[in-house]
């Protein structure tokens, strides 16, 4: 279980550690986006770029807003801190599509830094890394959407499933679903390919795929998160992390 930094957002911006990471292992940072709503909403359009802030205003319900607007704000002034300029002036930019060659594969920027970006209503999950890096976080799901998605997972894995008690699935669900998306979003391929790619497990330790580190994040209670990484044979939480 990997244990993320806690981002603070306050009204004069972030002044915390840059995010640093060794070989394999990348910075995760954990926001709190309800608490950072106030700030958010004060520093959203001297950060924030002409794109983001109408994406913003699309969102039909508030909390919505403020989770997007607290997470990308995050996003830039971590980014800003990690290359040394100001959040408004970080560049950001999406890599080709690995399956089409369409313009919505990876989300990068310049610096040789690679990052991805997770929220949901009330938590949003960052990760930093010197390679590849894919992150998820997800509210733990209501047995009745375990029922009717848990068929297009791995057969491996919806049989593990169906072995649980009723009362465990929603839980080993969103661990699978976590582990799943944080990989492929890390392989810059999203869900266009399926849910039954890979077999990333139901249980307390994931199955990375070759040439994958899949880890579980620790996340508040009624969450569920993890982070892949692209490396060779080492996972997130082993070495000179911060494990919980």
């Amino acid at each position: 279980m990997y244990q993320p930094h806690v981002f603070t957002l306050t009204e004069d911006g972030y002044r915390g550690p840059a995010p640093s990471w060794s070989t394999g292992v990348p910075s995760l940072w954990l926001v709190d986006t309800d608490r950072a709503a106030e700030a958010a909403l004060l520093l959203a359009p001297k950060i924030l770029d002409a794109s983001e802030l109408a994406r913003v205003e699309k969102l039909a319900f508030p909390a919505d807003r403020a989770c997007y607007t607290a997470a990308h704000l995050a996003l830039r002034l971590l980014l800003g801190a990690r290359q040394g300029v100001a959040p408004e002036a970080v560049r950001l930019t999406r890599e080709r599509c690995p399956s089409c060659d369409g313009p919505h594969g990876r989300p990068a920027t310049g610096g040789g830094t690679h990052f991805s970006l997770s929220h949901t209503r009330g938590v949003a999950l960052l990760a930093f890394a010197g390679a590849p890096v894919g992150v998820d976080v997800e509210r733990v799901p209501e047995a009745r959407v375990v029922q009717e998605v848990s068929a297009q997972l791995h057969p491996a894995e919806a049989a593990e499933l169906a072995e649980l008690p009723p009362e465990e699935r929603p839980t080993a669900f969103a661990r699978v679903w976590t582990r799943k998306e944080a990989y492929l979003k890390g392989e810059g391929t999203g869900l266009a390919g399926g849910l039954a790619r890979e077999h990333v497990g139901t249980g307390p330790r994931p199955v990375g795929p070759p040439g994958w580190a899949v880890t579980d994040v620790a996340v508040p209670a009624g969450y569920a998160a993890a982070v892949a990484v692209r490396a060779a044979g080492r996972s997130p939480a082993e070495g000179d992390d911060r494990r919980k």
